[in-house]
């Protein structure tokens, strides 16, 4: 039986690695954290140990080990429609403002997991669209990109289990948005897969290939970044924002770090960022 155990010294090692590569940062005593995630590929890649494994893959002698460690470290599910407040804004305040400038709307869904945020957004525009008959005639491009080939994968596919659809998703945006497929499994419409054009992109790279957009979500992800990173990517995000455009973060994060760049816009309820 494999020794799923991490050392401390492996442990250090593996942190340094993980935020070398994409940014994360594990605080102390996360080892139980790097064992439960990593345990899975000891067995598909028969490593005898967690140490063992993690000193193959931060010499980088294996691509597939490499890729599958920063999947497992960085999956994460969520939430359709999570914390509410951000997407009933973009129908009630930030569609109609932007449909007013009869051009392309662009929204970047960053980090965007298994896909129940892109997929939302998208959901919210096809019913302001079917409340609005011939509104927003420029059409919206929704990006969503993610770290993870297998999250993005899963995102491709749009096919979620019964666990994943309780999670936020009223029975009435399950009967609009999803049809069982030819397996018996539920699976987005053609229509809300269209709007949605998933690509691979780590946060540490350049942004410039995804061009410029009205509105980013970049929520829940902030946290797991250094501070130092954490400012490289607002400004980073600020670079790709057209002219007062927007941001939404997550409930527990803050542009503190990049506060000369964004202003903040209370709403009742929530919040969001504006590039200055």
């Amino acid at each position: 039986m494999a020794n799923k155990d991490v050392s401390p010294a492996s442990y250090l090692k593996f942190r340094e690695f993980l935020e070398k590569q994409c940014g994360i940062v594990l605080g102390d005593n996360k080892q139980y954290l790097v064992r439960s995630r990593l345990a899975s590929l000891l067995f598909k890649y028969k490593y005898e140990s967690a140490d063992e494994l993690i000193d193959v893959v931060v010499r980088g002698f294996d691509r597939s080990l490499l890729q599958s460690v920063i999947d497992a470290m960085t999956t994460n599910e969520t939430l359709w429609f999570r914390d509410n407040y951000p997407f009933d804004l973009l129908v009630k305040d930030l569609l109609p403002k932007l449909s007013a400038k009869n051009q392309k709307i662009r929204i970047w869904s960053a980090a965007c997991s298994s896909g129940q945020e892109p997929y939302s957004i998208a959901m919210s525009v096809l019913e302001y669209q079917r409340q609005r008959p011939g509104a927003l005639r420029a059409g919206v491009e929704i990006v969503a990109t993610d770290l993870s080939s297998e999250m993005l994968q899963k995102c491709e596919s749009g096919i979620y289990d019964e666990l994943s659809l309780a999670r936020g998703l009223s029975p009435q945006r399950r009967q609009a948005f999803f049809q069982k497929n030819e397996s018996g499994l539920m699976q987005i419409k053609p229509d809300v897969r269209r709007m949605v054009n998933f690509r691979s992109l780590n946060l540490l790279s350049s942004y410039a290939a995804l061009g410029r957009f009205d509105i980013v979500f970049c929520r829940n992800v902030l946290i797991y970044f250094s501070a130092d990173i954490k400012q490289r990517i607002l400004q980073q995000i600020a670079g790709q924002l057209q002219s007062e455009g927007i941001l939404f973060l997550g409930a527990s994060e803050s542009i503190s770090a990049a506060s000369d760049t964004y202003n903040m816009v209370k709403c009742h309820p929530g919040l969001y960022y504006q590039k200055k």
